[in-house]
Order: structure tokens, then C-alpha cells, then sequence
């Protein structure tokens, strides 16, 4: 498994947990498939739902560190 791949489905898994599904998230081929640089991760189109959700779940998120 590539790290590519590794950190979509570490991200997927992340976001489940959170409540969220991004149904168009994958690894973009264009990139996975270029030597020059890093793959990337394509997050894609959501709807108002899930967008909301998703910032619900970073609000949420965002004071784990603090303390």
C-alpha cells in the first residue's frame, strides 16, 4: 500500500469517526501516477450537509490540543 493510500484511508477512517463521509474522497490518479511530485489526496464535491458537518467536526476538534 502506497502512503497515498495510506493517508486516504486514515483520513476516511478519521472522518467516519466523526460522523462525516465525503463521497468523492480518493487519491487523484494524475498525481499518484507523476514522479515528480507527492500524490494527492482528492476531497471532492459534498453536499450542504456534509460541508456542515465537517465544519461542526473541526470546530469540535479544534481544542483537543489545548489545556
Amino acid at each position: 500500500m502506497s502512503s497515498a493510500e495510506a493517508a486516504h484511508d486514515e483520513l476516511k477512517e478519521a472522518l467516519a469517526a466523526a460522523g462525516v463521509r465525503l463521497p468523492s474522497l480518493s487519491v487523484d490518479v494524475v498525481s499518484y501516477a507523476g514522479w515528480a511530485s507527492p500524490a494527492l489526496i482528492e476531497l471532492g464535491c459534498c453536499n450542504v450537509a456534509t460541508a456542515r458537518a465537517l465544519a461542526a467536526a473541526l470546530r469540535s476538534g479544534a481544542g483537543e490540543g489545548e489545556g
